[in-house]
């Protein structure tokens, strides 16, 4: 399997727990995952840690980025705002394919109340693993370019 793949990934206090099984997890099948936090069940905002994943995965530091929350909603959201980020929120395979495929998602989003571990992290391969499909995509993808252009 092809791990090499840049991944950072973060998480708010609700998904802490479930952040670091699925870092032991991936890191289990060969992935190299760099944790930005939070570090914490009882503190921890989603707002900073969504802001920071966005902006190393947009800046290229990082080829993908994880975010996790209750339910998904606000990591993306907060995501969204990073001009350059393409933050998907799937709770199974298909749309997290099609977000590559179509959208060319840079980041995942996902919420640990509506999925398994066991879910996620098929979730996860099945996200990392999609190839953007360019033609008629490249249209929306650079309207929405220009999108950010005018904020």
């Amino acid at each position: 399997m092809q791990t090499q793949f840049k991944i950072i990934i973060g998480c708010d206090l609700a998904a802490f727990d479930f952040k670091n099984r699925a870092i032991a997890e991936l890191k289990a099948r060969g992935y190299s995952i760099t944790d930005i936090g939070c570090w914490s069940a009882l503190a921890g905002d989603y707002p900073p840690v969504a802001e920071e994943v966005a902006t190393r995965v947009v800046s290229g530091e990082f080829d993908k980025g994880l975010l996790l929350c209750g339910t998904g909603q606000g990591v993306a959201m907060a995501a969204n705002k990073v001009k350059g980020a393409r933050a998907a929120l799937c709770y199974d395979i298909f749309p997290a394919i099609m977000s590559r495929e179509h959208n060319n998602s840079n980041i995942l989003a996902s919420g640990c109340w509506l999925v398994s571990l066991e879910k996620y992290l098929d979730i996860v391969e099945a996200w990392l693993f999609g190839k953007y499909s360019p033609g008629r995509h490249d249209v929306r993808i650079n309207y929405m370019l220009e999108m950010e252009k005018k904020r």
